[in-house]
């Protein structure tokens, strides 16, 4: 084998044919909807190949074939701040909307390094066994220099993006508190129009606040590893909070009891706790992602939330909630958006704030002087 066959070392053991194709999904056709790719110096500007155009219908109707190629052209135009493709993505939304809202949607947060993606990945894999289809929007870090995000940090999924009924789509965090991308809404509904009757969330946890995730879900699971020394600090009170269940990952090994008595105190400090969605009491559980011991415990308990919730109303309800509040934080994030853009507000904001750092003009005063230059010139 020479060097130029040799497969590289990250590649999963087997077949990986289409390996990346799952992952990113649409990348067999050009991620962007490009339709090959050659390297630079082989190619003129005679031979770039010209982007695909598609319609609203193409589009609508490709996600709603089952078409995986054009789900991720899909979720690229949603993600996509364009002004040409905003309006575009909200036509296709539209088309969408009356084939979503079929599916369980599943928050999943926790530090890094208490093993989210393969708990995800033994989930995932026991639901497609289950008969299930799975979508995983995996959230990846954004760089808060570069901006940048390495959306490769999923094909450590390997076994579940070798299955047909998953289809897993890394998207970049941004700026976004809590590390949920803007557009992972969107993304969550373009998803269950094209059949995925489970959605997986999977945020940064990096702790700043998870109150994103709990506002786009059904069902909030909180990861947590045993013998770090504080499972009862008051600092996770918050996070607790809004939990619909915690489990203490990596049970295994000589780690097994170690959980389980974390379990316990956890048990205890959730009995304490107000409960995080009405009429449902959260508990504390194990599992192993190497043994699979757990997961389909896990799955029955989501399994009776949704049923208890939907008998109640509370299920239906906590949706409607949702979506009016994901209104809300909609026209927060465009008049901030309009703000910050204003020419009155640009032409003084930088002696603005030079006054306030320097302390020479109080915050309160600072911002009440940049709104009149906003309303002035808006009026």
């Amino acid at each position: 084998m020479n060097s130029k066959t040799k497969k590289p070392e990250w590649a999963p053991e087997g077949d990986s044919t289409g390996f990346a194709c799952r992952v990113m999904d649409g990348v067999e056709a050009g991620h962007d909807g490009i339709s090959s790719y050659r390297p630079a110096a082989a190619v003129n500007k005679a031979q770039f190949v010209q982007r695909p155009s598609f319609t609203v219908d193409d589009y609508a109707q490709g996600v709603l074939s089952g078409s995986r190629a054009m789900l991720g052209r899909a979720i690229t135009l949603v993600e996509s701040n364009a002004a040409r493709h905003i309006d575009q993505a909200q036509e296709v939304l539209q088309l969408l909307l009356p084939h979503t809202g079929k599916s369980i949607r599943v928050g999943i947060t926790g530090v890094p390094g208490v093993g989210k993606s393969s708990f995800i990945e033994a989930f995932g894999c026991y639901l497609v066994e289950q008969g299930h289809r799975v979508a995983v929007l995996a959230v990846d870090p954004s760089s808060s220099i570069s901006g940048g995000s390495i959306l490769g940090d999923k094909t450590r999924m390997e076994r579940l993006s070798r299955e047909e009924r998953c289809f897993i789509r890394p998207s970049p965090a941004g700026k976004t508190l809590g590390g949920v991308a803007r557009k992972t809404r969107e993304t969550m509904l373009v998803c269950e129009a094209a059949g995925f009757d489970v959605i997986l969330i999977e945020t940064v946890g990096v702790g700043q606040s998870e109150t994103a995730v709990r506002s786009m879900v059904d069902f909030f699971l909180l990861l947590m590893l045993s013998g770090a020394g504080d499972e009862l600090q008051g600092i996770k009170k918050g996070i607790m909070e809004l939990a619909d269940a915690l489990v203490i990952t990596k049970a295994d090994g000589s780690n097994k009891i170690p959980a389980q008595t974390a379990r316990s105190e956890y048990e205890r400090a959730m009995h304490y706790l107000q409960p995080s969605t009405e009429g449902w009491v959260s508990h504390a559980f194990t599992c192993s992602s190497m043994t699979g011991e757990g997961i389909a415990e896990i799955w029955r308990v989501i399994e009776k939330f949704q049923e208890i919730t939907s008998a109640s109303g509370v299920f239906e309800q906590h949706r409607r909630d949702q979506n009016v509040k994901w209104v809300h934080e909609m026209i927060d994030a465009h008049l901030h958006d309009r703000f910050v853009r204003h020419a009155g507000v640009r032409q003084i904001i930088g002696s603005v704030e030079r006054a306030v750092a320097d302390g020479v003009l109080p915050a309160v005063a600072a911002m009440h002087r940049l709104l009149e230059a906003f309303e002035e010139k808006t009026l």
